[in-house]
């Protein structure tokens, strides 16, 4: 173990544990997830990972390797690095017989859903290895950072690996002093930007989650925030509001007031009320849908199931379709036996 208290401890995770089966085809994202370390240097306050089992069921694990005593309320301070990994995964997948393929899912493989795999270089070497280790047996692969940036470095193994990769970034909003308030560490909004870019024009299919947009943000901010995205010209913009559910929501709240950003901490307090957050949730989800069609982005809606449960009839339609749907990107196209594509009604004004 390395670092004090005030500082991110780091130590190696000593799972034996290789590839996970998801429940993230659920958002039509993968089927697989592989992840490089176990806690996270970014710290984001609204981060659901730490009330996972992953974090949960390992409290001996965690004090013993890194000295934590809350895994949540320290989440952002400890990060326990997968040594090996890439190496121990080519191997794994030289063995596996059988793939799991769902129609949503499409067998792809999520690095890394529950830690930023580009937070630091450590990781970063590490995630160079496990996606080449993946996209050399041709399982396609979605990567996800805060730091394309520093993703960069390995250009070479993303361009190497041609359709089986696509890399992508969560993208919340414009405002850095609203976003550096909850995701305390993670580089501004803008250099996640223009590190896809650099993707985009190496030709590296590249893919955003506005994920969550923030209460603060009217249709004229989302608007901004989607002309700025296409610049970058994803395959697919995924969207979904925030959820004021569970003890991170209240830390989010908490950091935003301790950020000094007082109407973001004031207008997410409001969201606690149903109707509220009912109304400011499909509101955004109505404009994303609306502007990315104006723009001719490929959006896909991301809606919270408990929000289908408290609209209207037709919003409920509106709504579940964006469930049912398939990404609208090339990386998704692979037939399944039961692939669909249903009709998605067009967002009210």
């Amino acid at each position: 173990m390395s670092g004090g208290h005030d500082e991110v401890r780091t130590g190696e995770d000593p799972t034996k544990a290789i590839l996970s089966e998801s429940g993230l085809n659920s958002k039509h994202l993968c089927d697989y997830v592989v992840n490089v370390a176990t806690g996270c240097r970014h710290g984001c306050k609204f981060c659901y990972v730490p009330s996972t089992p992953n974090i949960r069921t390992r409290p001996d694990m965690l004090k013993e390797e890194v000295d934590v005593e809350n895994g949540q309320k320290e989440w952002g301070k400890y990060v326990l690095y997968r040594e090996g990994l890439g190496e121990r995964l080519d191997d794994h997948l030289d063995r596996k017989r059988s793939w799991r393929e769902t129609e949503r899912g499409r067998g792809v493989v999520g690095v890394s859903f529950s830690t930023d795999c580009y937070m630091d270089g450590r990781a970063g070497e590490i995630t160079r290895n496990v996606v080449a280790a993946l996209t050399g047996h041709e399982k396609y692969t979605r990567v996800l950072t805060r730091n394309p940036i520093l993703a960069l470095q390995d250009l070479d193994v993303f361009e190497d690996a041609g359709k089986h990769v696509t890399i992508g970034s969560s993208i919340p909003c414009m405002d850095a002093d609203q976003v550096g308030a909850i995701e305390p560490s993670a580089p501004a909004p803008e250099h996640r930007l223009r590190g896809l870019e650099k993707f985009n024009e190496n030709g590296v299919q590249t893919f955003v989650s506005m994920s969550p947009t923030y209460p603060t943000q009217d249709k004229a901010d989302l608007r901004k925030q989607l002309e700025r995205i296409a610049e970058c010209d994803p395959a697919v913009v995924f969207h979904e509001p925030i959820n004021p559910r569970g003890g991170n929501f209240e830390m989010t709240v908490q950091a935003a007031r301790d950020a000094g950003e007082e109407k973001l901490a004031a207008d997410l307090d409001l969201l606690r009320d149903r109707d509220r957050w009912a109304e400011y949730a499909t509101n955004h989800l109505r404009w994303v849908q609306k502007i990315g069609e104006e723009l001719g982005l490929p959006i896909h809606l991301w809606p919270d199931k408990q929000l289908i449960k408290h609209v209207s009839d037709e919003e409920q339609v509106w709504l579940q379709s964006w469930r049912d749907r398939q990404s609208p990107e090339k990386f998704a196209e692979r037939e399944t036996p039961n692939s669909r594509t249903p009709h998605i009604p067009h967002a009210r004004s």
